[in-house]
């Protein structure tokens, strides 16, 4: 069997010497043995809990919990590969998908008449995260929610490309209207914004496919703020814009 100098292991794994041996010192990966000249040499049961440890680095898992990982007793090498494997593609595919999606948008920018509007996010919305986001309103707002969830999909899946593509325009042209007030200091309870806000519930309401009361568009406002997803959206916009928003929607609701 092959045992591997740390220089060696660093060279074929493509990380530090520093960081190898920073994983001894932690605990997180022992060398086979250290000779007598103080080196350390690995074999291949430390080539493959490294491979396993940079996979796991790689997914966002931090370095304090993988020992715990591949530590425990009912770990399975073979298991997790297959594992990693399969969210390793999902992502692979979507990135691919994403990557036609920018290449796309260039050929657009640069004068091809050929791309949609509805290619603009193709790849970009991620299906598992859309069950993620469904899976914390009901968490949220209980099973009865689920009812309402499907027949917002049942709305949108009725649309022809066309009217998608004329909604979304339709919520760009809203949200870039209150990230201007916004940045003109206009406050959020102004009723000078309740022409905008009227157009945002008109969609809501369109979007989920039924008449709804304004109580449960001003309580949307609480889902806003607390989903970090729409968070991050809404400060992409403009900073301050999830805040803003839902301020001007509770204010407009508690006008009618």
């Amino acid at each position: 069997m092959t045992n591997y100098t740390v220089s060696e292991v660093a060279a074929m794994a493509r990380v530090s010497v520093r960081a190898l041996h920073h994983y001894h010192e932690i605990g997180l990966l022992e060398p086979a043995c250290v000779g007598a000249n103080g080196y350390r040499y690995y074999g291949r049961e430390e080539l493959l809990r490294l491979q396993q440890i940079l996979i796991h680095r790689e997914l966002g898992i931090a370095l304090s919990e993988i020992g715990a990982i591949l530590d425990a007793p009912d770990f399975d090498r073979l298991a997790a590969l297959k594992g990693q494997r399969e969210r390793i593609a999902g992502q692979a595919a979507r990135s691919a998908e994403m990557l036609r999606t920018i290449d796309r948008t260039i050929a657009d920018l640069e004068g091809d008449p050929a791309m949609k509007d509805s290619d603009l996010y193709s790849g970009i919305v991620d299906p598992k995260k859309q069950a993620e986001y469904e899976a914390w309103l009901e968490d949220a707002y209980g099973p009865g929610i689920r009812d309402h969830i499907e027949t917002g999909r049942r709305k949108m899946e009725s649309l022809s490309q066309a009217e998608r593509d004329g909604m979304m325009a339709e919520l760009a042209d809203i949200e870039q209207g209150l990230a201007a007030a916004l940045r003109d200091g206009i406050a959020p309870d102004a009723r000078s914004l309740d022409p905008l806000i009227a157009r945002h519930f008109a969609w809501v309401t369109a979007s989920w496919g039924r008449d709804a009361p304004v109580a449960a568009y001003a309580g949307l406002a609480d889902t806003y703020l607390a989903h970090p997803d729409f968070v991050a959206r809404y400060e992409r916009i403009e900073p301050g814009f999830v805040a803003f928003l839902a301020g001007a929607m509770r204010s407009w609701a508690a006008r009618q």
